[in-house]
């Protein structure tokens, strides 16, 4: 069986950040009919990740290091990711 995007893009994320926490909220059935939505189910998601690799990190490098962790998913087979991600509290 084919693996999902949700679940490849945690196996991206827990090998690139370990993080403390991790959320993949799939949107697409909000943007059912908008433009981006290929049908598949797994068009627009929202991340939530806490690592400690984030802790150094602005706002900007933090979605730019996620993006580049998840490779070829956004923009390619995933239309829209919104990152929320943030550092453990000290």
């Amino acid at each position: 069986m084919a693996q999902s995007v949700a679940q490849e893009m945690e196996e991206l994320l827990n090998a690139a950040f370990a993080p403390t926490k991790l959320e993949i909220i799939n949107d697409s059935a909000h943007h059912a009919g908008h433009a981006g939505d290929d049908g598949s189910g797994e068009s627009h998601f929202t991340l939530v990740i806490e690592a400690e690799a984030f802790s150094s990190m602005s706002r900007l490098a933090r979605q730019r290091a996620v993006i580049s962790a998840l490779g070829d998913i956004v923009g390619e087979r995933v239309h829209a990711v919104a990152i929320k991600a943030s550092a453990p509290a000290t």
